[in-house]
């Protein structure tokens, strides 16, 4: 079974595991910690290599402090009755969360929501898009 890819519901709930994780600071070896395992179990949980069972999920939820509902958030639809994406753009929302996901995205959210002045804001949202249409034509 070697080279068999994860199942994209397991990534997509291991991603939020992981997403949840970071936007409270937590470390993989603190979480796997407070549910009994060690640090390299929470990455496979998180990469979606190995399934988090229901009473697993359940502990998750209640360490994290989060309803066992948020890990299924804007997760992929497969099986009988879902529809195929083709060649469609993603999702913005996926897009966001795959941002937040990063180590970047985490530490500049963090940062931004602590600036109080609404014009700094903005002054920084003018910047990054300045940048990001510079980048574009290189």
């Amino acid at each position: 079974m070697a080279g068999k890819k994860p199942n994209p519901v397991d990534t997509h709930v291991g991603s939020r595991v992981r997403l949840r994780r970071m936007l409270l600071g937590m470390s993989q070896e603190r979480l796997g910690e407070s549910m009994g395992l060690t640090f390299q179990q929470v990455q496979k949980y998180e990469k979606g290599v190995n399934r988090i069972g229901a009473s697993r999920l359940f502990q998750i939820s209640k360490i994290l402090d989060v309803p066992v509902q948020f890990f299924f958030e804007e997760a992929p639809h497969i099986g009988p009755g879902s529809q195929a994406r083709g060649m469609a753009e993603p999702d913005s929302e996926t897009f966001i969360l795959e941002f937040l996901n990063s180590r970047e995205g985490l530490e500049l959210n963090r940062g931004f929501v602590k600036i109080g002045d609404a014009k700094v804001r903005k002054s920084i949202v003018d910047l990054v898009r300045a940048l990001g249409a510079s980048g574009r034509t290189s």
